[in-house]
């Protein structure tokens, strides 16, 4: 086993024994340990390797030693209140989302002044304007925003091309479009419909965000039931139930019908372009134009970052936006001076970690405001093979994932009630009238009982 990955058992082990004793060992706002703990969200063990070299490069530079610890998303919530009631918090948190970031505001674990501190250290103007606005509570900031992906709907353009039909960006056109190419040899669409999966809620929330579909209102009423989300799950269900393929469908088998030719549409996650540009042996593209030229579907698939619905003025874009942050009690100096590295000097190593889901949303320095957008594209993405994305992909294409973080919008974060959004993950209720709806169940029933489940857990939460 190498160092690397012995760095990355040992945070793996320490994760463990977090949940019982505590390992960390946060410093104090004087300083007076120079050491820091920080969590990193990610355990998968190439990248828990990757950033444990950029840690030990920064460590060389300054002498701060920061000890990582991996924790997986799944584990997040139990671990940080263990660690909060044992006064253990650690010092820094990486990878975290937008609803997690609400959440640790809401337990007062952010130390919101060293937050500020170091955003204003590195300049805000070098940051996306909304990234900023989606980790902040008004004028204060939560998080400081690191990277985003982007959920898309992808396309056949070869298919679209010579169907005559024009790009799928509203409820209308993509019907439209469904309804035209769909066939027994190839669906129309795919889309997630597994009820109990938090890819449904994913892929349906982007759907009814442009519709005007929220999940609640500025004042926290529920309005998953409002005549805007009804025909959000009206067209959802007609898309999934007509023209897509039998049974409940979920991030793998989305990817595999697009992957082997089935479908002329799906709804992923930018994390898929090096996949499907044949870079990673165990998510291959299988179609059968694929077998002599594996970039084939990377070569003819257009992405749409927006869509609308008729209900709505303007279309919106789904995605999510992680986040460093510092905690109360941390060893402020030494957080401040570590994360101000991982958006600086360190930032172009981590977003080549995997570029394909970590686009810059800080874009660049003061003295060149365009030096981490610019990076990002010629990055080499990709697991088995590395190769950058714009050997694959046409401008446009990289240029609407690269604009995705402009306009990105969420349930719930704007309106204060990130936390309940991550409360949601428990039940999934969308995902679940997402599936009654596309097996032939009333939109307006299931809207219903959905937006009755958030209520309580809303109330919940009180």
């Amino acid at each position: 086993m190498n160092t690397r990955a012995t760095a990355a058992a040992m945070a793996a082990v320490c994760v463990t024994a977090l949940a019982l004793t505590g390992c960390t060992s946060s410093g104090d706002d004087d300083g007076g340990d120079a050491g820091i703990t920080f969590w990193l969200q990610e355990d998968l063990p190439d990248r828990v390797a990757a950033t444990q070299e950029i840690v030990d490069a920064f460590t060389d530079e300054t002498g701060i030693e920061v000890e990582v610890v991996s924790v997986a998303e799944d584990q997040f919530a139990q671990l940080i209140t263990s660690s909060a009631a044992a006064g253990d918090l650690p010092d820094v948190i990486g990878g975290i989302s937008l609803p997690q970031v609400r959440t640790l505001s809401a337990n007062e674990f952010v130390d919101t002044d060293a937050v500020a501190a170091t955003i204003d250290a590195l300049d805000a103007s070098t940051f996306s304007e909304n990234a900023l606005a989606l980790t902040s509570d008004g004028d204060t900031s939560l998080a400081i925003p690191s990277e985003s992906w982007t959920q898309m709907l992808f396309y056949r353009t070869d298919l679209f091309e010579a169907a005559g039909l024009d790009v799928p960006d509203s409820y209308e056109s993509i019907l439209e479009a469904a309804k035209a190419l769909d066939s027994p040899e190839v669906a129309g669409f795919v889309g997630a419909t597994a009820p109990g999966d938090a890819f449904t809620e994913q892929t349906f929330e982007q759907i009814a965000l442009g519709n005007g579909c929220e999940l609640v209102n500025e004042d926290g009423d529920v309005e998953l039931d409002s005549d805007a989300c009804v025909s959000a799950f009206e067209f959802y269900g007609e898309l999934t139930g007509d023209y897509s393929v039998p049974g409940a469908q979920d991030v793998d088998t989305t990817r595999a019908t697009y992957f082997a030719g089935d479908a002329a549409m799906f709804i992923w996650s930018s994390f898929v372009l090096d996949e499907l540009a044949g870079l990673r042996e165990d998510a291959k593209p299988s179609c059968p134009e694929c077998l002599a030229d594996p970039a084939f579907l990377a070569a003819n698939t257009g992405v749409v970052t927006s869509i609308a619905g008729p209900d709505s003025d303007a279309a919106a874009q789904f995605g999510e936006i992680t986040s460093w942050t510092i905690t109360e009690g941390a060893n402020t100096d030494a957080s401040q001076s570590f994360v101000e590295y991982m958006m600086s000097d360190g930032y172009e190593p981590w977003i080549a970690i995997a570029p394909e889901g970590k686009v810059p949303v800080r874009t660049g320095t003061p003295e060149d405001p365009t030096m981490f957008s610019d990076m990002w594209a010629t990055l080499p993405a990709g697991v088995d093979t590395k190769a950058p994305l714009s050997d694959f992909y046409a401008p446009e294409v990289l240029d609407a994932v690269a604009a995705g973080p402009e306009d990105l919008a969420r349930w719930g974060i704007t309106q204060g009630q990130g936390s309940l959004l991550g409360a949601l993950q428990g039940e999934l209720p969308v995902a679940t009238a997402v599936s009654d709806v596309a097996q032939g169940g009333d939109p307006a029933d299931a809207a219903s009982t959905a937006a009755e489940t958030v209520r309580s857990i809303a109330e919940s939460l009180k």
